[in-house]
């Protein structure tokens, strides 16, 4: 017993050690070696700091929609709903983005509203949504705006960030770059 006991006792202060010692400063020092070291990228907009990495709140019909945040888009909060698919109160309130994306884009059918437009990510702050996302929305804003539609999918042709390497993860756009660029249309 006296064994396992040090034995446990060497294991819980060597995982102390390289946990909150040995790895933090190894995460830290990979993440000088990347663009703006690590803070994520910060965009000026008319005098107003955004940070690129962290969704924000659209709500006009002039822009693209983000990701529903569960956490209404508050990045010192991160999370998600906890709510699963079975719960009554979280299918009526996606029933209601749906209805509510419906009225606001009419001519697309239920069964094309992608799911990350109706349905918050995990940690409520998800800053991309799918090629589909953006396309879909298209039609609104290039009415909103009374713009050609064209214009409208060359932004999103544009913004479109291609998996790494070409193989890891998938097409994606980031809304906040969307919208920048959508402002500044002539």
């Amino acid at each position: 017993m006296k064994a396992n006991f040090i034995s446990a006792i060497r294991l819980t202060l060597f995982c102390a050690l390289f946990f909150s010692g040995i790895y933090t400063l190894s995460i830290y020092g990979i993440a000088q070696l990347a663009p703006n070291y690590g803070n994520g990228e910060i965009v000026t907009v008319n005098g107003k700091n955004h940070h690129i990495n962290v969704a924000q709140k659209f709500v006009s019909d002039k822009y693209f929609w983000p990701r529903p945040s569960a956490v209404d888009y508050n990045a010192a909060g991160s999370g998600g709903s906890n709510k699963g698919i079975t719960n009554p109160e979280y299918l009526s309130l996606v029933q209601s983005r749906i209805d509510t994306f419906l009225l606001k884009n009419p001519g697309v059918t239920r069964i094309e509203v992608p799911s990350e437009l109706v349905t918050a990510s995990g940690s409520g702050l998800d800053p991309n949504i799918s090629v589909q996302g953006a396309k879909i929305q298209a039609d609104r804003i290039a009415k909103t705006r009374s713009i050609d539609e064209q214009k409208v999918l060359d932004i999103i042709e544009k913004n479109t960030e291609k998996p790494l390497l070409g193989m890891l993860g998938t097409e994606k756009i980031n809304v906040l770059k969307l919208n920048i660029a959508l402002d500044q249309l002539k």
